[in-house]
């Protein structure tokens, strides 16, 4: 190893680990215990604190007053802002140690925000945003932006904003929008209206772009869930909001656009291989969901990076 490459530690940090990789910088008042692990060209900065059981992946940068505790792992690319707070045990206790600390889970790319806190057990997904602040009590999807406390779901990551034309416009009728993201498309379905009230319409075959095999309908999802988080192998659906809204997030593994279903005169068409995530939902929301093909628990990809494995290779096959 050349002495360019090797790893650089301020005089006034404690380095005890061996498992430092090339390039990682370590400054003043930091102290990494013997048997963590820290990647290549991290940046370790001023007052960090890294205990034993942690694993620290290539590329990561953690700012000030940080500190790692046992069972918390990070992959590359992560970015961690100053004062975040780890946690590991739910109910701790002084001088009562858990048979083994819940292990927490960051994501490739993903950044946590100033002063964010992580509850334990938790996984953030690849590439997601905590914002500063954020108090995290449940796992948190690939490319989600969580903000408040406790932490919610207010965005997805380059999901850029659809912002149909007003359902109510009568130019709208009938109309279909490519949304740009691996086929699919918002549909205006048609409505009728006089004073006995109102009525949306499409007739399958015209208007819908399959034949339905399956149809469910979500409701009574609290406003903090999130629904969804999976694509299809084969299988097409159309989301149609029937009362209230919700947001969706459409992936297609290079594009992701996030659109507001909030009238049964919108339906969403989702193409086969999209991931896609329902969030945001109204106290009221009620979701129906239309599908091409039968139940069948094959065809789900639940995992994102498995997904975008199978996109990189340009198949849908298991």
């Amino acid at each position: 190893m050349s002495k360019k490459q090797r790893p650089f530690i301020h005089e006034r940090a404690l380095c005890e680990s061996e498992k430092v990789g090339e390039g990682t910088r370590v400054w003043a008042f930091a102290h990494i215990l013997p048997g963590a692990q820290v990647g290549a060209d991290c940046n370790i900065c001023d007052g960090v604190f890294i205990e034993n059981d942690v694993i620290v992946g290539d590329r990561v940068t953690i700012k000030c007053g940080v500190q790692l505790w046992d069972g918390v792992r990070i992959a590359d690319d992560v970015f961690i802002g100053p004062n975040a707070t780890f946690t590991n045990d739910r109910f701790p206790r002084s001088k009562v140690r858990p048979e083994a600390f819940a292990e927490t889970i960051i994501g490739k790319g993903a950044s946590i925000g100033a002063n964010a806190t992580i509850l334990p057990g938790l996984e953030i997904g690849s590439g997601a945003m905590i914002g500063a602040g954020a108090v995290v009590t449940r796992s948190v999807p690939a490319n989600a932006i969580v903000v408040g406390n406790p932490g919610r779901i207010s965005g997805y990551v380059n999901a850029h904003d659809h912002q149909a034309p007003p359902p109510r416009q009568e130019a709208f009728a009938g109309q279909v929008v490519d949304l740009g993201v691996g086929g699919c498309q918002l549909h205006a379905i048609r409505r009728v209206r006089d004073l006995r009230g109102s009525l949306a319409v499409a007739e399958i075959g015209q208007d819908l772009p399959f034949v339905v095999n399956r149809f469910f309908v979500v409701y009574d999802v609290p406003s903090r869930e999130v629904r969804g988080e999976h694509a299809h192998r084969h299988c097409a659906q159309f989301l149609i909001c029937l009362h209230g809204s919700v947001h969706v997030l459409l992936d297609d593994g290079s594009s992701r656009r996030d659109l507001v279903l909030d009238s049964p005169e919108k339906g969403l068409y989702m193409a086969p291989m999209i991931w896609g995530a329902q969030y945001r939902y109204t106290d009221d929301a009620v979701l129906l969901v239309l599908a091409s093909e039968p139940y069948d628990p094959d065809d789900y990809i639940r995992s994102y990076e498995q997904y975008l494995e199978i996109k990189r290779a340009g198949t849908s096959a298991a």
